[in-house]
């Protein structure tokens, strides 16, 4: 049985094939997160799955935080956004939930906007209490999926084939804007409050959450070392509800020999298009807006700066869906959550 390396949210480019031997895995890794330094148009479409297809949240759904951190302000927060998405009436009594949608995505062109090219697909996500979830994700003929059975989360592309996450389990991000009410409360009832903002013209109460020293220790190894990971949540003043979710990531990485380069990212998601489903406001639409930049000595022209977006809809959502079982959830065959120094063959700076 092989080991399977960490999950990658990295881009990948169109020469990275599935490594063979720990050597040509070296040296693919090399190639790839060192010449993404200049993205072509060719890599473009598998940038933007690894991106923006299923990335994870920075915490777990149970963010363990001391709660003499959590600011009154921060609960009042919460208990506005509970009572606006109306998500205590399904706490306790949906078990599952559906939903479809469909996606565009870019990367942007700043010199020439007009030039860019959108890819268009659709997805699939299954959600099971507790911390189950499992997404189909289809744009321009090429799938992703990703998953979570509650002790390992997962990802399959056609490229690289299954990766397992490393650190603790943590939500879809997708799920957090807006699909999964009961989730955003769950996730920022342990949130600092930081102020207010306004933010897209709307006036909004900004929680912050930051992955711990811990998880970030255990989501990095001796050549990829996560240096932060946090993220805001915006809710507006007026409506109560979820209106913008920010997170942003910092990744030192070093081969041996060489300089260290560093990784930001950064992504932005505005949600809207408040609907009941159930007595439930689920949001039914979104766009995000992606910013990558690149540094570091070995870097002589300065920093290299990728954007990219993406527009969602949601077209069905349902609580409780007949026959979903817990089998839907299982890893792919050969998953491994340890991963012993040695047969860690396939580095990425990004988990």
């Amino acid at each position: 049985m092989i080991r399977l390396a960490p999950l990658s949210e990295v881009p990948t480019n169109d020469e990275e094939t599935h490594p063979s031997s720990s050597s040509s895995s070296w040296r693919n890794w090399l190639k790839t997160h060192f010449s993404l330094i200049f993205i072509t148009k060719k890599s473009d479409l598998r940038i933007l799955l690894s991106v923006l297809g299923c990335p994870l949240f920075p915490v777990s759904s149970n963010p363990k935080i001391p709660i003499s951190q959590v600011s009154s302000s921060a609960e009042y927060i919460i208990e506005h956004f509970t009572a606006a998405s109306g998500c205590r009436k399904i706490q306790g009594v949906v078990k599952n939930m559906y939903v479809s949608g469909k996606v565009s995505m870019a990367i942007v062109d700043a010199s020439s906007p007009a030039s860019t090219i959108s890819q268009k697909g659709c997805f699939v996500l299954w959600q099971m209490v507790p911390n189950k979830w499992l997404i189909e994700l289809v744009v321009a003929a090429h799938k992703v999926v990703a998953g979570s059975d509650g002790n390992v989360a997962w990802r399959h592309t056609p490229w690289l084939g299954s990766h397992a996450a490393k650190g603790t389990i943590r939500p879809l991000r997708r799920a957090l804007q807006g699909l999964d009410p009961l989730a955003v409360a769950a996730v920022f009832s342990a949130a600092e409050y930081i102020g207010e903002k306004n933010i897209l013209g709307i006036d909004s109460f900004v929680l912050k959450l930051s992955a711990n020293h811990p998880d970030l220790t255990e989501r990095s190894d001796n050549t990829a070392e996560m240096i932060k990971h946090v993220v805001f949540g915006y809710f507006s003043q007026r409506s109560g509800l979820l209106v913008y979710v920010e997170d942003s990531y910092l990744t030192r990485i070093q081969s041996p020999g060489s300089p260290p380069t560093y990784w930001e990212t950064t992504m932005g998601t505005k949600v809207e298009d408040y609907r009941p489903v159930e007595g439930v406001m689920i949001a039914h639409s979104g766009c995000s807006s992606v910013i990558i930049t690149r540094f570091g000595d070995n870097l002589k022209s300065g920093p290299a700066i990728t954007r990219m977006e993406e527009t969602y809809t949601i077209d069905d959502v349902a609580f409780n869906v007949p026959g979903l079982s817990i089998d839907s959830f299982i890893p792919p065959q050969g998953l491994i959550k340890g991963y012993p120094e040695e047969n860690l063959d396939w580095r990425s700076p990004i988990d």
